[in-house]
């Protein structure tokens, strides 16, 4: 089964980083992929507005790309119970060509494990008949094996409880050595079948297909023991006795087992240092798949399209570690490095889902009403509406379409998408500046700029600039910026208000002017991040240099 391709934006993502991806996937699945969307972080109220609003099912959340147990397992090939004999197993083996099973209880409890090697190495141990005893062998177990059939019928699923002889040696001999509870294998001599029997042995296995005669059976219905025949000579047949020991007795119970979450660079180190073919991979003790040794040097990775993003700060944690196969973004190029020339839709216009629509339809893909309300509402929240510097006509041209498809107005709709992001009265001021948080590297400064739009700044400010600036300060100390910002975007005043904490504070300064008596910077006319804010402190960091 061919691996999914996982359509995926930004860490924090807005309402465009999830429908253009949702977007997106719907195109490459119309053109045969098989494509699921995928987020890299929780969805804001805005988003979850608009997704409700078309009833669509919220993507799949991907917390990192680092491959895990579960991404390079294999099916368990073989499955064993305790009791089954080395006999199945060696069979098993064979019909599966694999190189080891796991042994389970009834439940499927993962209890151990046994390979080839453990099966060779009982073979070249093996010096004399094996102690069957121990193993604690039952005569059905001795019959299956030999393939045999019952002459003289007794209790079948007695436990062995002597040793096992190979009747080659005078009468005189097997009285001396043979005691009750043996077993014994001899070919078709009466005389010595009747002196095994009078020995108190518990089963006697004639070889080479001959019967039992009448005299002999009855001394062994008279004594209690078992007769099979078998067709198989008596060397085989010694050999093939041994096979009916469980796999109990040669499994390795001390088993180096994984988690379906732990990570291949942690599979990586244990096995150099265990050195085992293949490793069980168990989920509450159950055994769920194997890892094969093998297959950890080059580990499949994941494939991915990155939408309306392309820099690493912001991109899922792991992406190293992944296929990066296209790139759908708006954004000025963040340095992103991929191992192979890759399909690259970078456009300048508001909005990654303005890209996905022309998309669609420069390849002729109809976009169902569902997918064309979430398009709309991406366009509608990255250019905020059009107010957005970084609004064009396209995106206007889309949204028009758009918005006929959907079925839905596009004035009145423009403004409940704007009214649904700016519902923040009721979120706690980290929450507001974790809400749409971007990282950027500007010249030696790792900065991140969080934006919230409202409808009136003034809700924010009033009583919430303190807590806003020390929670501000909280998440720059936690996550190691230099610099954090929050722009709190005034959409029907076309006002940002910038918050900041950290330094260099000069910076700002360069950029921006002077801030207010607050510690504020007002800047008028400022609705975008990318195309406002950014720019500005890049060109004072290379002044500053």
């Amino acid at each position: 089964m061919s691996r999914p391709l996982y359509v995926i934006g930004h860490r924090n993502p807005d309402t465009d980083s999830i429908c253009s991806a949702i977007g997106y996937a719907h195109l490459k699945q119309a053109l045969g992929e098989l494509a699921v969307p995928a987020r890299a972080g929780k969805i804001n109220s805005e988003t979850r507005f608009v997704l409700e609003k078309f009833g669509v099912e919220i993507p799949i959340l991907i917390a990192d790309l680092y491959p895990r147990a579960k991404d390079i397992m294999s099916p368990v090939a073989i499955t064993l119970l305790p009791d089954e004999t080395l006999q199945e197993l060696g069979q098993r083996m064979k019909e599966s060509e694999a190189k080891s099973a796991a042994v389970v209880d009834e439940k499927g409890l993962l209890l151990g494990m046994v390979s080839l090697g453990d099966l060779a190495k009982r073979y070249f141990e093996e010096l004399e008949m094996p102690d069957l005893a121990s193993a604690g062998v039952s005569l059905r177990a001795i019959l299956k094996v030999l393939n045999g059939k019952i002459e003289v019928a007794g209790e079948i699923d007695k436990i062995v409880r002597g040793k096992i002889w190979i009747a080659a040696a005078k009468a005189e001999t097997f009285k001396r050595l043979i005691k009750a509870g043996d077993i014994a294998l001899v070919g078709d001599r009466e005389e010595e079948q009747l002196t095994l029997i009078e020995c108190g042995i518990d089963l006697l296995v004639i070889t080479g297909n001959a019967n039992a005669s009448n005299s002999v059976r009855a001394a062994a219905a008279e004594r209690g023991a078992l007769i099979f025949r078998t067709r198989f000579d008596t060397y085989t047949a010694a050999r093939l006795v041994n096979q009916s020991i469980p796999v109990r007795s040669i499994m390795q119970q001390n088993v180096v087992a994984f988690k379906p979450a732990d990570l291949v660079s942690d599979i990586r180190d244990i096995t150099v240092r265990t050195r085992f073919r293949n490793y069980p991979v168990a989920e509450n003790g159950k055994i769920i798949g194997m890892i094969n040794r093998d297959r950890l040097i080059v580990p499949e990775r994941e494939r991915v399209v990155l939408v309306d993003h392309n820099e690493k700060t912001q991109a899922v944690e792991g992406i190293e570690e992944a296929h990066i196969v296209e790139i759908i973004d708006h954004h000025r190029l963040g340095g992103l490095e991929t191992g192979e020339p890759i399909f690259i839709r970078h456009d300048p216009v508001g909005s990654t889902s303005t890209i996905v629509a022309f998309m669609h339809w420069h390849r002729n893909v109809e976009i169902p009403p569902q997918i064309a309300g979430l398009l709309l509402a991406g366009v509608i929240s990255d250019t905020l509406f059009f107010r957005s510097p970084t609004a064009t006509a396209q995106d206007r041209n889309a949204a028009e379409k758009l918005a006929g498809i959907a079925g839905v107005e596009l004035q009145a709709f423009g403004m409940e998408v704007l009214r649904a992001g700016s519902r923040f009265t009721d979120m706690q001021p980290e929450e507001i500046i974790r809400y749409d948080l971007k990282e950027f590297q500007i010249g030696e400064y790792r900065v991140s700029i969080s934006q919230v739009s409202v409808m009136g700044a003034a809700e924010l400010l009033v009583e919430r600039v303190e807590s806003l600036q020390a929670a501000l300060a909280g998440v720059r100390q936690k996550d190691g910026f230099d610099l954090a910002l929050l722009m709190l975007t005034d959409v029907l005043n076309e006002t940002t208000h910038l918050l900041y904490a950290g330094k260099p504070v000069g910076l700002l300064r360069s950029a921006f002017g002077e801030e207010d008596a607050a510690a504020v910077f007002v800047l008028p006319g400022t609705l975008s991040r990318k195309k406002q804010v950014v720019p500005p402190l890049v060109e004072a960091a290379r002044q500053e240099e």
